[in-house]
């Protein structure tokens, strides 16, 4: 539960983050846009962190399929474009391949 916590956690901080990038250098706003650009990307690699796994690496991996769903929530929620079926398809794979990498029987 932690790590599923964390991951959440991490998605909508990285997200947010950058997303507020985007918005500087895409949608040409305020480089002010930068300051929660930064504290969101700190809040992300945090919680990162707390994912309980020996690997960085591992934890990084599965994380990809989380990343992939809630960028999709945040195109439907924030950017009011709903993720079409081939969306919703794909990141059930993702999320499938994540909980393979993290629930995965490993010896010793």
């Amino acid at each position: 539960m932690q790590t599923v916590a964390a991951y959440l956690i991490a998605a909508v901080a990285e997200i947010a983050g950058c997303y507020a990038v985007w918005m500087w250098l895409r949608l040409d706003r305020s480089a002010l846009w930068l300051i929660p650009a930064l504290g969101a990307l700190f809040v992300f690699a945090v919680a990162l962190t707390w994912a309980q796994s020996p690997n960085a690496g591992r934890a990084f991996a599965a994380y990809g399929g989380v990343y992939i769903a809630a960028s999709l929530g945040w195109m439907g929620l924030v950017e009011k474009s709903p993720p079409d079926r081939w969306d919703l398809i794909g990141a059930a794979i993702c999320l499938t391949g994540a909980a393979v990498i993290l629930a995965a029987p490993r010896g010793g």
